[in-house]
């Protein structure tokens, strides 16, 4: 296990502290745009019993998990940053965030679910438009 850095001031510590898992302003506009279409969903659920991955939405009986992607933590193609300040202990967390994404994303694909990522950027109504196409095709 790795160690966390020391912050190198009390705001940077408050700032990444304050960081929210769930309810983010990306996660709640989704929300938003599939409520408003009618589709009902569980929030920040396990969809695999013993294994401690959460996904943001979870449609159970479509066995469809999505998750939003935030830019900085998993590595946007588009977006992403590397810090400065503990380059190399950013680096391994950051990289170990995809890796984990991409064992989340084959456990639940060996267990018969479909998997969304949206990335925290995306316009909520194309992100809600492709949720719908997941799970139309699996119901």
């Amino acid at each position: 296990m790795t160690s966390r850095p020391l912050p190198d001031s009390v705001s940077t510590r408050d700032r990444m502290s304050a960081q929210r898992r769930r309810d983010t302003a990306p996660e709640m506009a989704l929300r938003r745009e599939l409520h408003r279409r009618g589709r009902r969903y569980r929030v920040d659920r396990a969809p695999l019993p013993g294994v401690r991955r959460r996904a943001d939405l979870v449609f159970p009986a479509a066995r469809v998990a999505v998750f939003v992607d935030g830019c900085f933590w998993h590595r946007c193609p588009v977006h992403a940053t590397a810090p400065k300040n503990n380059a190399q202990w950013w680096a391994r967390k950051l990289d170990g965030n995809v890796t984990r994404d991409r064992d989340t994303d084959a456990r639940l694909a060996a267990a018969g679910w479909a998997v969304v990522r949206v990335w925290e950027h995306e316009d909520p109504v194309a992100a809600a438009d492709a949720v719908e196409a997941v799970l139309r095709r699996r119901q």
